[in-house]
């Protein structure tokens, strides 16, 4: 996995990473990350947020300790603007609307989260950009940065993100339940999945450094541009 750079100075690197590929290394360390990948390139490097492994899209990683102070403040800080694109399960009452609830760790489940009023503040805003007879194109703000917050709120509101193993299913996208007339090629012996991925990606990311604001955007994969070229040709 050689991970696409989208920009780059003295002070950070701004990747487009592609799911399946762990923002940092986890405990057993015994799993490819981005992280790893770039310190072989550039030596030292340092995180100042992460991304969820089956999540593709753009992700900041500073190249000094003083830049990794700044931009951990700026996130923390909520003066970063987070916008994801993801597809849905269903499509929502409002085209427009926020979804406020407060998260923490589920008690029982290690890595799981849970909508709880001791959790805490957690906001996403979200809209409708298309609609297709089973699924919504989204575009999410997040204002807050809590582990798995936009796939946690769209369960929370009822229509969770495609292909979510943890806060919905993980059935695949099957061109078979868009297309009214589907028949399969005799050469398969069974469908091919549309998409079999987490349906979510940090498409844009803006923030000021050093006197300087960066607006800094990550392409679609090519299995979501797929995938949206197919509902749109289908559910119409």
């Amino acid at each position: 996995m050689r991970p696409e750079i989208i920009f780059e100075n003295e002070y950070f690197v701004a990747v487009n990473k592609p799911a399946g590929l762990l923002s940092i290394p986890d405990r057993l360390g015994q799993e490819l990350s981005l992280k790893q990948l770039l310190k072989d390139r550039y030596g030292e490097i340092y995180t100042v947020h992460r991304l969820d492994k089956d999540t593709s899209g753009i992700i900041v990683f500073a190249k000094d300790e003083a830049t990794h102070k700044q931009l951990s403040q700026s996130f923390e800080g909520r003066e970063v603007e987070k916008y994801y694109l993801g597809l849905v399960q269903g499509i929502p009452f409002n085209k427009q609307d926020s979804v406020d609830a407060s998260i923490m760790e589920h008690p029982g489940k290690t890595g799981k989260m849970i909508t709880h009023v001791k959790g805490k503040a957690s906001l996403t805003d979200y809209e409708v950009l298309e609609s297709f007879r089973l699924y919504s194109w989204m575009q999410f703000r997040i204002h807050t940065g809590r582990t798995h917050q936009i796939r946690l709120h769209m369960q929370h509101i009822g229509h969770p993100i495609v292909c979510d193993d943890l806060y919905g299913d993980a059935q695949p996208v099957l061109l078979s339940a868009l297309k009214k007339k589907f028949k399969l090629s005799k050469a398969a012996e069974e469908e091919r999945p549309l998409l079999s991925r987490l349906a979510l990606h940090s498409h844009r990311l803006s923030f000021d450094l050093n006197g300087e604001r960066f607006e800094l955007e990550a392409e679609l994969p090519k299995e979501l541009r797929a995938l949206l070229q197919q509902l749109r040709k289908w559910s119409s």
